[in-house]
């Protein structure tokens, strides 16, 4: 993408910026609508709610300005934003191809602000965004739409293209529909139930050959990043020396972004490798989903490191075995996620 010919604009210029207000969770009414707060998931859904007194328009754009800075997100409902959300309201045609691009754009802005620059409605106002223009210097969003819709979405690998296309099969792998009741679950120690946590041997994206996924010869290159999985690129397997084996967690330490690898991979540095004999595809989709309620509790100035990681207790379903003696309840684990819906999709 050729970008030496585009423009810098203003936020404003493009955008009318609003702020969001809080809602405590005391306030929150059970319902459906869109409850956007400053996350890093979920298209920045946090809640859904029934209060309507404060609500934004749909085909708008989400930015957060405090927790998770410089977060977007392309929000197709009527929705409530929390007070560390701006709303972008477009002063153009805007669709979702334009969306993604902008949203696109605004998120790589992240390094840019931390707790202690925060990015606010002010100075959102006069940042700027670079964008292709037409033959009158305004910024071409037909080039825009085009781009996104004829050159980007042929690209996405096909299971994100079935999320695109809303292709996605909403049955559950298994009929059985488990609802958690955690008041019987019990506290264990992770250390206890999977091999001892260590780090993974380190590349340097400089020395690698980056490659399409769908390339015979492409592995995945796992480093600390919070999106695509902990994927930075996928590239050339040159019959790596220290290849890991899928079926294990993966963990940056300096960053507790944590997921689950399913098949094989190298890693950047800073990375932590958890495996055990009870894990498989879904029991890992578990395990993931309670060490990320822990990732609150690290950053750079206290790492999530493999020992932290061995004697973190998370709370899980249990089963006695014949001892008497608690054990944590894997079968269970797995069935609940096969009775999610859409979990033949995984």
């Amino acid at each position: 993408m050729e970008t030496k010919n585009w423009k810098w604009f203003r936020y404003d210029e493009i955008f009318e910026i609003k702020k969001g207000k809080r809602l405590t969770k005391a306030d929150m009414i059970d319902g459906d609508i869109p409850y956007i707060g400053a996350t890093d998931s979920n298209n920045g859904i946090t809640a859904r709610i029934a209060n309507n007194e404060h609500l934004h328009s749909a085909n708008t754009i989400t930015v957060s300005y405090n927790g998770s800075i410089a977060e977007a997100y392309y929000q197709t409902k009527v929705f409530w934003a929390t007070d560390d959300v701006n709303v972008f309201y477009p002063n153009f045609k805007m669709n979702v191809y334009s969306a993604l691009f902008i949203t696109t754009m605004i998120n790589k802005e992240k390094y840019r602000f931390n707790y202690g620059r925060k990015w606010d409605k002010e100075l959102m106002k006069v940042s700027t965004i670079k964008l292709p223009v037409d033959q009158n210097d305004n910024p071409d969003w037909q080039w825009i739409e085009n781009y996104v819709q004829n050159t980007l979405i042929p690209k996405l690998p096909q299971k994100t293209k079935n999320v695109w296309e809303k292709h996605l099969d909403k049955k559950p792998l298994s009929p059985n529909k488990l609802q958690l009741n955690t008041k019987e679950w019990k506290w264990f120690k992770v250390g206890d139930y999977f091999e001892r946590p260590y780090k993974a041997t380190a590349y340097n994206a400089i020395d690698l050959i980056s490659c399409e996924k769908e390339n015979d010869n492409a592995i995945a290159y796992v480093t600390r990043s919070d999106v695509n999985n902990g994927c930075k690129c996928y590239v050339i397997n040159e019959k790596y020396e220290d290849i890991e084996d899928g079926n294990a967690i993966t963990v940056g330490d300096t960053t507790a972004t944590i997921y689950y690898q399913e098949n094989e991979f190298i890693c950047g540095d800073h990375m932590v490798v958890l495996r055990s004999e009870h894990l498989n595809k879904y029991v890992g989709l578990f395990i993931t989903s309670l060490l990320n309620k822990e990732r609150f509790r690290y950053n750079y100035g206290r790492a999530f490191n493999k020992d932290i990681i061995a004697n973190t207790r998370l709370k899980l379903p249990a089963t006695q075995n014949a001892q008497g003696e608690y054990e944590p309840d894997w079968q269970w684990m797995e069935d609940y996620i096969k009775g999610l819906p859409y979990s033949s999709c995984l």
